[in-house]
Parts: C-alpha cells; sequence; structure tokens
C-alpha cells in the first residue's frame, strides 16, 4: 500500500466522460505546469534534485527530465493525429531514455523544454474544434486506438501525477 502511494501520490489515471468543461481544466493544468514544477524545484540542490522521489525510483532530476522527453513525445504524436489519419505513433523506452546522459545533465535545459512545449501544445489545443479531439492515433504496444481528449486528460494526470512526487518528497524529507 505504501509503495502504491509513492508510485501513484493522485491515484491511477482514470478514464471519465471528457466533455468540453474537463477538457477545458485539462488544458489549464498543461498550461500551469511548467511554472508549478520550476516554482517547486527552484530551490533544489543538486543533492537533493538526485534523491529518488521513491525506493527504486527516478531522482527528480530524471523525473524532470522524463517529463520534458514524454511531453515533447505527446506533442508530436498530437501533431500526427491531427494532420493524419489514424497513425501508428513511434513508442520508446522511457526507463532506457532516463538512463541517458541528457537526463543527468542540470535540470535548466530540460525546464525550457517544458516550458516551450506546454506553450506550443496549449495554443493548438486551445485552436482545436470540439470534433478534433475525438481524432485518434493507434500506439503499437496495445494497438488500440487512442482520442486525443483521453490524451489530454491523461496528460494532465501525469503532470499533476509527478508533481506530487516533487512536492512529496519535499514534504517528507523537510525541504518544504
Amino acid at each position: 500500500m505504501i509503495l502504491e502511494k509513492q508510485k501513484y501520490p493522485i491515484g491511477r489515471f482514470a478514464t471519465t466522460e471528457y466533455t468540453e468543461e474537463v477538457i477545458i481544466g485539462c488544458i489549464a493544468v498543461l498550461a500551469r505546469f511548467p511554472s508549478d514544477l520550476t516554482e517547486e524545484t527552484s530551490l533544489l540542490s543538486n543533492e537533493q534534485l538526485d534523491t529518488p522521489y521513491r525506493d527504486y525510483g527516478w531522482t527528480i532530476r530524471q523525473l524532470i527530465n522524463h517529463c520534458a522527453d514524454s511531453h515533447m513525445n505527446c506533442l508530436i504524436r498530437f501533431k500526427l493525429a491531427l494532420t493524419e489519419s489514424n497513425p501508428t505513433i513511434k513508442p520508446y523506452y522511457e526507463a532506457r531514455w532516463a538512463e541517458l546522459a541528457d537526463s543527468l545533465m542540470p535540470i535548466s535545459s530540460a525546464l525550457k523544454i517544458i516550458e516551450g512545449v506546454h506553450e506550443r501544445w496549449v495554443v493548438l489545443l486551445e485552436s482545436l474544434q470540439p470534433l478534433q479531439f475525438a481524432r485518434t492515433f493507434v500506439h503499437p504496444e496495445h494497438g488500440q486506438q487512442t482520442r486525443l481528449d483521453e490524451t489530454v486528460a491523461f496528460y494532465a494526470w501525469h503532470c499533476k501525477h509527478h508533481l506530487a512526487h516533487v512536492v512529496n518528497l519535499k514534504i517528507h524529507n523537510g525541504w518544504k
């Protein structure tokens, strides 16, 4: 139970009805995420950034770089789904990416990527008509179509999920 709470501090992602209000709320989360993440990490030392958020988990540094990698990939997936008919997207091994040298460097470049990606992503999302959120892509690992409205909701959850990892670690260690 403790490990589950450490892995999923806000709970696991759950699907819902993706109303216009839900999507607007999700876009707002995506818009706030870069500043929220920067605020929560701005005073952390290198030692703190290199602390895993749970046993056998990523460090905060790796987690921030993971968000940059994941959100870049998602923006590309959105653009593919909006410009192609049900494209099959390219998966990547996020755990392997977290071990690459660029995930171990200072977080400033990852935070810049997150800021830029989210700025573009929010502009794109706010420009979409409701029917465009029904467009899909296929993830080859599941072989299922994934709608853009569900993907927006998942990534809003993803932002809150990883932000909670940072906040909870800071509270647990008395850094906040």
